[in-house]
């Protein structure tokens, strides 16, 4: 808005207001009185540019973002910790009852006991918020002594940890509440409901789905996998409890009997022949070419509530492969069997299963 303001054009313009009777070279008194003067105010109208695009959500970042979102009721999500399930033995490898409130350690991550969920599992929950309470799997070691136990696994992710908001997930959620508004019960409304809840990365709205006054609702997990069935009985409460559906007593509308379901996962087993450079084997870049096909699957993953299905394309898996440092050309490709895209339901996610490279 500001760009013709330099530092050049404001010293100009001073000098110009000075009478050419007065020497106004580079170096006169005068020159030396107003450069400083000019180059302050080209600092000024450089941040006031800056400022100016912290005003309007489409340019806002950080706590302006949040400030301007908060003014339509849209608040930036916090970061979340991870709820695990953790499975505890004695030294017979029976399951053993541990105190709530005991914490245990693995890969520098604190994790306490919350919850009893069986004889020896409990909900256990990350002490640092944030995605890294998803990642660790595995042996865990007691902080303190308790009494019994020879050996502690934690396991499933039962609601994934996220991290703070970032601005521009922020921005979409603020312009989807803006330009689609939520109102008694319509589809906008059941979305930013459930998209809301702790652990929840997308929603899909089936109005009607089994008659008048039905509802299913299909999640992903935030860490855009199958969610636990933890975390879709959790939101089953939140939004319509089973015992008392359609009554009002969660968010959903009186006479709306809602049933939340869980995406379902399908392997996509990839089998491709590749032409590799000189002297590079299939197993040198095995690893590298899963890399690239679950990223592409992740991709479509995240976008899953947006899409009306997903599509799983060779060409896209082929142009991917073909970034891999040592793969000279891609052929043949088959997804599952078949030579041919791999066409999902609507409420299904791809998962990356085995990789075979021929030559």
């Amino acid at each position: 808005m500001y760009e013709d303001q330099t530092y050049d054009a404001i010293l100009a313009r001073m000098l110009d207001r000075v009478p050419n009777t007065v020497d106004k070279r580079e170096g006169s008194l005068i020159y030396d009185a107003l450069a400083p003067a000019a180059a302050e105010l080209a600092q000024m109208y450089a941040e006031l540019d800056v400022n100016n695009n912290l005003i309007f959500a489409d340019t806002a970042s950080e706590d302006y973002l949040t400030r301007r979102t908060a003014e339509f009721g849209i608040n930036r999500k916090e970061a979340t910790k991870a709820q695990r399930r953790g499975e505890f033995f004695d030294s017979t490898d029976t399951p053993l009852n541990i105190p709530i409130g005991s914490r245990y350690s693995i890969s520098g991550l604190n994790y306490t006991a919350i919850e009893q969920i069986g004889t020896g599992a409990y909900v256990l929950e990350c002490e640092t918020a944030g995605t890294a309470g998803n990642q660790q799997f595995g042996g865990l070691l007691p902080i303190a002594y308790v009494n019994g136990l020879a050996r502690a696994e934690l396991t499933d992710v039962l609601v994934p940890g996220e991290d703070e908001e970032t601005d521009e997930a922020l921005r979409s959620r603020y312009y989807e509440a803006v330009n689609e508004p939520a109102f008694g019960g319509n589809i906008a409304d059941y979305k930013q409901k459930i998209n809301s809840i702790n652990g929840v990365g997308g929603t899909k709205v089936f109005p009607a789905w089994a008659g008048g006054g039905t509802v299913k609702c299909t999640i992903i997990a935030s860490d855009w996998a199958k969610p636990s069935p933890e975390l879709v009985n959790e939101v089953q409460s939140t939004m319509d409890p089973e015992e008392n559906q359609g009554m009002g007593m969660g968010q959903a509308p009186i006479g709306h009997a809602v049933t939340i379901a869980g995406v379902d996962k399908v392997t996509v087993d990839v089998e491709t022949t590749l032409t590799l450079a000189s002297g590079v084997t299939p197993g040198q870049v095995q690893a590298d070419v899963e890399a690239v096909l679950e990223a592409y699957l992740l991709e479509q993953r995240k976008t899953w509530a947006a899409q009306t299905q997903i599509i799983v394309r060779t060409a896209q898996m082929d142009a991917r492969m073909l970034t891999v440092q040592g793969v000279d050309d891609v052929a043949g490709t088959k997804l599952n069997g078949v030579e041919a895209n791999l066409v999902l339901d609507e409420e299904e996610i791809p998962i990356l299963g085995a990789v075979v490279i021929n030559e």
